[in-house]
C-alpha cells in the first residue's frame, strides 16, 4: 500500500479509535502493527521478528524510556503529589490573601500568583488545578466573585505548569527532539511568566471596569502591616522548593533529574519540619505517582511505535514533501502547523501529540528558510535555537489544549471538586477569554522569537 493511503488510513483510524474510547497508548501501538502490515506485509513483519522491523522498534522505545532524564518525570509527580496532601500549598495561600485581601480583585490575583510559585515547584498541571479548585475555589464563590471569573483564573492559571519550568512537557519534547532541556527551560521561563502576567493584568483591569465581578469583603478593617509580615513564613516554604529546585539548575549545579530529586528530598523535610508526615500521605502520593507515570509510559510505549512504524514506512519524507511542495511560504507552513497543534490538542493528549507528530514537524522546520519571517541572523545561527523556539511554541498550544473542549482536561480536573450546581458546560464558557489571552500571548512568540533567547 502507497504511503499516501497508509497516511489517510492513519489518520481515520486514529479519530476513530480515540472517538470510541480506546486510551491513546493502546490505539497508537495497535495502528503501529497495522502500518507494518500494510506497508510491508504481514509475512515480512513476522519473519524479521527480532532481526528486523519489530527489533527496530523495540530499540526505538528502549532507547526512549532508557533515557536518564526520563527520571524526573515521577520525581516531579512525586513531589507535586506531596504538596497536594500537604498544608503547604494551603498556608501560601493564606499568606498571599493577607496581603492582597483588600485589593478589588485580590483573591484571583492570589490565585494566579500562587499557580505560578506552584508550578515553578513541580510542573504538574492536574494536581494544581484540583488543589486551586479545593482551596481557591470556595473562598471566591463565598466573598460573591463571579463564577466564570473564578473558574477561569483556577483553570487557566492551573495550567501554568506547561509552560513555566520545571515543566513536564519540555522534559519529553527534550527527550523526543534532542533538544537540550535546560535550554528549554531557560527559553521557557519569560514566555511563562508573560501568559501568568496577561493573566493577572486582566483579573485586575476587567475587576476594575466592573467592580461587581470581585467585590471587596464587607466590614473588614484594612490589615496592617504587622500581620502582613507575620504572614510570610507561609511562603517560606514553596519559595524554598522553588529555590532549591529551578536555582540548583538555572545555577548549574545540577541537571533536571538531580534537581527534581533534590525538590522531592526538600518536601519531605518540609514536611516533617511542619509536622505534617504520615505514612497515609507518603501512600497516596505514591499510588498517585505510579497511576500518573504508568499513564504516561504506556502512551509513549504506542506513540513511540507508531511514530516509529510510520517512519519506516516513510510518512515523514511523504509529510515533508506534501507540506513543501504547496508552495506556502514560511510563515504560512508555521501557522498551518500551529493550526495543527490546537485541533489535535482539543482531541489528544500532549504526550502523544509530542511523540506522534515532532518526529515529521520538526525536520521539516529545521529545514525552512527561517530567516524569511524576519529573524535576525545570530538567532537564526544558533544551533538549537529553531528546535528551542518551536518546543516553546508547542507548550502554547499545549497551554490552549488544556482548555479548549471537548476533551480540555483542566474543566475535567476541577468538575471533580466543584460544586454540584457547577457543569462542565458553565466550566468550558468561563475559558473563552483566557483562551483568548493564550492565543496571544502564542502570536506575541510566534512574531517574536527573541522573547524565548532572555537567558540563553
Amino acid at each position: 500500500m502507497d504511503i499516501g493511503t497508509i497516511s489517510l488510513v492513519l489518520l481515520i483510524g486514529i479519530f476513530v479509535l480515540l472517538a470510541i474510547g480506546m486510551p491513546l497508548g493502546f490505539a497508537s501501538g495497535f495502528l503501529a502493527v497495522a502500518v507494518l502490515v500494510m506497508k510491508f506485509g504481514p509475512e515480512a513483519l513476522f519473519k524479521t521478528f527480532g532481526t528486523g522491523i519489530l527489533n527496530i522498534l523495540a530499540q526505538r522505545m528502549y532507547g526512549l524510556l532508557t533515557d536518564y532524564v526520563l527520571i524526573s518525570v515521577p520525581l516531579f509527580i512525586f513531589m507535586a503529589c506531596l504538596l497536594e496532601r500537604s498544608n503547604i500549598a494551603k498556608a501560601m495561600f493564606d499568606s498571599l490573601n493577607i496581603w492582597l485581601s483588600r485589593t478589588r480583585g485580590g483573591l484571583a490575583v492570589v490565585t494566579a500568583i500562587m499557580a505560578i510559585i506552584m508550578a515553578a515547584m513541580s510542573g504538574i498541571i492536574g494536581g494544581e488545578v484540583v488543589l486551586l479548585g479545593l482551596i481557591a475555589l470556595p473562598n471566591m464563590l463565598r466573598l460573591g466573585y463571579n463564577q466564570n471569573l473564578a473558574i477561569g483564573t483556577i483553570c487557566a492559571s492551573g495550567s501554568l505548569g506547561t509552560m513555566i519550568p520545571p515543566s513536564i512537557v519540555l522534559i519529553i519534547y527534550g527527550l523526543v527532539t534532542e533538544t537540550s532541556i535546560h535550554a528549554l527551560f531557560k527559553a521557557a521561563f519569560v514566555p511563562g511568566l508573560i501568559l501568568g502576567g496577561c493573566y493577572i493584568l486582566y483579573i485586575i483591569v476587567r475587576t476594575r471596569l466592573n467592580p461587581e465581578l470581585a467585590p471587596l469583603p464587607e466590614g473588614g478593617e484594612s490589615v496592617t502591616m504587622a500581620e502582613k509580615l507575620r504572614a510570610l513564613p507561609g511562603l517560606l516554604a514553596p519559595l524554598t522548593v522553588v529555590f532549591v529546585v529551578l536555582g540548583s539548575i538555572y545555577g548549574g549545579i545540577t541537571g533536571i533529574t538531580e534537581a527534581a530529586g533534590m525538590g522531592v528530598v526538600a518536601v519531605l523535610v518540609l514536611i516533617l519540619i511542619r509536622g505534617e508526615m504520615s505514612w497515609t500521605l507518603v501512600k497516596e502520593a505514591l499510588m498517585r505517582t505510579y497511576k500518573s507515570t504508568g499513564t504516561i509510559l504506556w502512551i509513549t510505549f504506542g506513540a513511540t511505535a507508531l511514530a516509529g512504524a510510520y517512519s519506516l514506512a516513510g510518512g515523514p519524507t511523504y509529510v515533508a514533501n506534501l507540506i513543501v511542495g504547496s508552495d506556502l511560504p514560511t510563515f504560512g507552513i508555521l501557522l498551518v502547523m500551529m493550526v495543527i497543534f490546537l485541533i489535535l490538542g482539543a482531541i489528544m493528549d500532549w504526550v502523544g501529540i509530542v511523540l506522534l507528530v515532532m518526529p515529521v514537524f520538526l525536520p521539516i522546520v529545521l529545514k525552512l528558510p527561517i530567516d524569511e519571517i524576519g529573524l535576525t541572523g545570530a538567532l537564526v545561527a544558533a544551533p538549537t535555537f529553531l528546535s528551542v523556539w518551536f518546543g516553546i511554541l508547542f507548550c502554547v498550544n499545549m497551554q490552549v489544549s488544556f482548555l479548549s473542549p471537548p476533551f480540555g482536561p483542566a474543566a475535567f480536573y476541577l468538575k471533580s471538586v466543584a460544586p454540584p450546581h457547577i457543569s462542565l458546560v458553565d466550566i468550558f464558557r468561563s475559558f473563552l477569554p483566557f483562551i483568548c489571552l493564550q492565543l496571544f500571548v502564542l502570536a506575541l512568540i510566534f512574531l517574536f522569537p527573541e522573547l524565548t533567547m532572555f537567558f540563553r
